[in-house]
Parts: structure tokens; sequence; C-alpha cells
């Protein structure tokens, strides 16, 4: 489900957000500092670090990911997200609604967790019972 520019106590970052973080936008800078706790899936970070080598500044864009890294929790998939996944995809698939594979693992975390996906990626809304926030 779709939220609005809501602030929430507990969040799931999706790469886009993390990136408008580091370009320090005021409403994502806003939001996350509002929140209690901010977690990152162990996928956003590989998304990231791979745009960081690929960038044209890549040694320092490392260096501000990995620091990154160390000052929030990062979550893991398990078995539990892995079944999760199976759901998700599955939910996917019945309703011809695809997203990117990643984002399905994403999406999953988020699930598992309870917690609501902060992102700017409109094909999540497909996703059944995942709460959704925009900023």
């Amino acid at each position: 489900m779709a939220g609005g520019l809501a602030y929430h106590s507990r969040v799931l970052l999706d790469t886009n957000i993390v990136i408008a973080l580091f370009g320090s936008e005021p409403a994502v800078v806003q939001a996350i500092e509002a929140a209690d706790v901010v977690v990152v899936p162990a996928v956003v970070l590989g998304e990231l670090f791979f745009g960081a080598r690929q960038s044209r500044r890549a040694a320092e864009n490392l260096e501000r990911l990995r620091e990154f890294a160390e000052a929030v929790p990062i979550v893991t998939c398990d078995a539990v997200t892995a079944e999760v996944y199976g759901e998700v995809k599955t939910q996917l698939r019945a309703k011809g609604t695809p997203i990117p594979e990643n984002d399905v693992w994403i999406a999953a975390l988020a699930r598992q967790h309870e917690l609501p996906l902060a992102t700017r990626d409109a094909h999540v809304d497909a996703v059944p019972d995942l709460v959704v926030v925009r900023w």
C-alpha cells in the first residue's frame, strides 16, 4: 500500500533513498533524522557498492559507503527471507507484474521485518502487503 510523505519511526531504505540521502535532499534527511530506527538491506549496499565502482569518484564514494555501512544497521537475507521472497515473487507472477529481482529481495526483507520501505520505485506498489513511503 502506498504512503505519503509521513514520517515513520522505523523504516527500511531502498537504494534510491540512500542516494538521495548522500545528495543531502532536505526531505529525505529530515525523514531519516525523524526516524527512530533506520535499516538498510545488504542487497541495497551491494547495489550502492556497484554504483560507486562505476562512478568517476570511485575511491571517494567507496569510502563514504564503507563509513555509512558501519553507521547503520544492515539486514541480511536468511531462510525466512527466502520463504517470503518465494511468496512475493509468486504473488507478483500471478498478477503479471514482475519487478526487478533485487527489489523482490528488498520487499521480502521489508515484509519479513514488518518495516515500511522508503523508496521512489513505483513498481514496488505491486507487492501485496508492503507498506511503502515516498520521500
